[in-house]
């Protein structure tokens, strides 16, 4: 996070701030919405799911997309931290794995915008052992 250098800088920051948590707070109705969840147990924070957290955060406000971002503990997925759920109003939740920024944005405008399914779904299908 970049230095606050002013007094209106750090008003500015306070007031976005304050309209996130406003959205998931006080959204009436929160089905409605695209909701992210994101893992932030120890081995999710340690791959970087918080940073991954406020880049998508950002990004989806430069998108203008109402999204409600929360936090969640081990989703169980260790192996492909950090993970994160989306649920689509009207659809089942998918998890997706090693998100980074890159693939985070990928998921914000290819599959939240406009409905295609982008890799890294987890859990994914193994080979059958015979």
């Amino acid at each position: 996070m970049a230095k606050v250098k002013s007094l209106a800088e750090l008003k500015a920051m306070r007031e976005k701030l304050q309209s996130n948590l406003d959205l998931r707070e006080k959204s009436n109705d929160p089905d409605a919405m695209v909701q992210v969840k994101v893992a932030m147990a120890t081995c999710g924070i340690a791959a970087g799911a918080k940073q991954v957290m406020e880049h998508m955060m950002e990004k989806a406000d430069e998108l203008k997309l109402r999204i409600v971002f929360t936090q969640t503990g081990c989703m169980g997925y260790c192996h492909a931290e950090p993970t994160i759920e989306v649920k689509v109003p009207g659809k089942d939740p998918i998890v997706f794995g090693h998100v980074d920024n890159k693939r985070a944005d990928e998921i914000l405008t290819k599959y939240v915008m406009n409905n295609e399914l982008v890799e890294g779904i987890i859990p994914v299908n193994y080979e059958k052992i015979d």
